[in-house]
């Protein structure tokens, strides 16, 4: 999942990056409104948390702007902002989801999880692909009944593929879902990860489309 964290308390913000990090997110972080409509416009993220109390430009004024726009991304507000009222106004002008700071990161984790598999329409958030189960809330893979032990961008490319079964995803598209902002990101390292997931997995799992990316393609009936 690739998340834009919107939060201008660096020490807050630094727990909670770190949080989704080991959880095998991507995080994008910025300090301020305007920096995160930016980078909205350039889209490609699977949820937003996103404070209220931002400088320069409320939170508020974030999600009127993203929903004006026609942005349908998932925002989870995480606020200090704990009245009934505020809490309304945040929901009324666009957020999926509301917690009140302070919070506890299993539940922020559990409500991530929980939008993303609402915009996916399903019911859980367990991956069953063929042979592969994948769940993203356990960190776990395994490929007919056996624990197949990955890497955090290994599992993070898998999950892109799997969620995806069935499009063809660019290389561009699948590195933005991988690597960071600040992450360097040698010209063969998506190659280098689909080679090791194809060797721990089976070697059909994923298939090359020459020219445009990569596909896992919907497994036999």
């Amino acid at each position: 999942m690739r998340i834009l964290l919107v939060e201008d308390d660096e020490l807050l913000g630094a727990g909670v990056r770190d949080a989704l990090a080991r959880a095998h997110c991507t995080v994008e972080w910025v300090l301020d409104g305007r920096h995160a409509l930016s980078a909205l416009r350039g889209g490609g993220f699977d949820l937003v948390v996103l404070d209220l109390g931002l400088p320069g430009m409320d939170g508020v004024d974030v999600l009127r702007s993203l929903r004006a726009g026609g942005g349908t991304t998932p925002v989870l507000v995480l606020s200090a902002r704990d009245t009934t009222p505020e809490r309304i106004l945040g929901l009324d002008e666009g957020a999926d989801d509301y917690m009140v700071k302070p919070f506890d990161v299993d539940e922020l984790l559990a409500r991530a999880r929980a939008l993303q598999r609402r915009q996916r329409g399903a019911a859980v958030n367990v991956i069953e692909h063929g042979r592969l189960r994948l769940d993203p809330a356990s960190l776990s893979v395994t490929c007919g009944g056996r624990d197949v032990p990955l890497q955090r961008r290994e599992f993070m490319l898998l999950h892109k593929l799997l969620q995806s079964a069935g499009q063809v995803l660019s290389r561009a598209q699948l590195e933005e879902s991988v690597y960071g902002w600040g992450d360097g990101v040698e010209s063969n390292s998506l190659d280098v990860h689909i080679h090791r997931l194809r060797r721990k997995l089976y070697p059909e799992v994923i298939r090359t489309v020459r020219g445009v990316g990569y596909v896992a393609d919907p497994p036999p009936r």
